[in-house]
């Protein structure tokens, strides 16, 4: 794919994490669920590659910080999650490797360092491990999600080409 394309899909990934991010979201404790944003993790790093589902990531959470309808905590989870999930994709042509590494990396590892943003810069001290749940919920939700679409999306000629290893 070209560089063009990957921009151009790129911005409209980001377009979507954005708007759903200001209208559809779950709060849980000190963190908002975004599972619209692991969807997007997951397809980024599926069609395009793990440097730009991570930069894809990091824009919406600037954006969403900028308009006041992020958190701080979304910076490690969602890039995290969509970094992984594009290098394990990328390593394995699996769908399923991608799933795994975006419900490992935002649930766990992005959970995990979640914890130093929360107690430094948010005053929130609840625990290493307070963050793994919610974070959890929202890449399970999102992943399910991003496995429909990206299942229905296989049978298009427009990305069949780039998702023929899916499995």
């Amino acid at each position: 794919m070209n560089t063009t394309k990957k921009l151009t899909y790129s911005g409209l990934l980001i377009a979507l994490g954005v708007v759903t991010g200001s209208v559809f979201y779950i709060p849980i404790g000190a963190a908002k669920a975004f599972p619209v944003q692991h969807l997007v993790n997951v397809v980024s790093a599926v069609l395009l590659g793990p440097w730009y589902a991570l930069a894809n990531a990091f824009c919406i959470s600037l954006l969403r910080n900028f308009m006041g309808t992020g958190s701080l905590l979304a910076f490690p989870g969602s890039m995290i999650g969509a970094f992984l999930a594009g290098m394990l994709y990328r390593r394995n042509h699996k769908i399923s490797a991608a799933l795994l590494g975006e419900v490992f990396g935002t649930g766990v590892l992005g959970a995990l360092l979640s914890y130093p943003i929360a107690k430094f810069l948010l005053g929130i001290d609840k625990g290493a491990f307070f963050f793994v749940t919610p974070f959890m919920l929202s890449t399970l939700a999102g992943s399910c999600i991003a496995f429909a679409v990206l299942k229905a999306l296989s049978y298009t000629p427009l990305l069949k080409a780039h998702t023929e290893g899916f499995k």
